[in-house]
């Protein structure tokens, strides 16, 4: 089952259990989802679609910081129920040894030797880690593999 398909049959299943907080998110991701879709003129694979849970994600977590800085914390909690199925959707993440060993072979695949290469690595581990691992901290990893 694809994971526009899932999103689609939880939204149900939500609704038939008038559970109101999943059932929002829900629906929040999947306005973000129609939106690129619409903005892009095109229609998301689950690659496509686990971008955009990680934007979300990104975006809730940006928020509940400032929430807590606020004070607010009925909205903290509103927004961490709301990563929590954000979150369901997203592949079972990898061991940090698994990310290193995938570096590893990225570097040694692309045969970069330099900093200059780090695009290169990059741009081949992308599609292998997406949703299964940080991007930012990968790209930190290559960066001090290559200097």
């Amino acid at each position: 089952m694809s994971l526009g398909q899932q999103i689609a049959d939880d939204m149900k299943a939500a609704m038939r259990a008038k559970d109101a907080p999943r059932l929002e998110a829900i629906r929040l991701l999947r306005a973000a989802i129609q939106r690129r879709e619409v903005d892009e003129r095109v229609t998301l694979d689950d690659t496509g679609i686990l971008q955009v849970i990680e934007k979300l994600i990104r975006q809730g977590q940006e928020s509940m910081a400032q929430f807590e800085g606020a004070g607010r914390t009925d909205l903290v909690v509103k927004e961490r129920a709301s990563l929590a199925v954000f979150t369901s959707y997203l592949p079972t993440p990898l061991a940090p040894e698994e990310v290193e060993a995938l570096i590893d072979a990225a570097i040694r695949d692309t045969q970069a030797v330099s900093i200059k290469d780090m695009g290169k690595v990059v741009a081949y581990l992308k599609p292998r880690l997406q949703g299964r691992a940080d991007m930012a901290a990968v790209s930190g990893r290559v960066r001090e593999r290559l200097a």
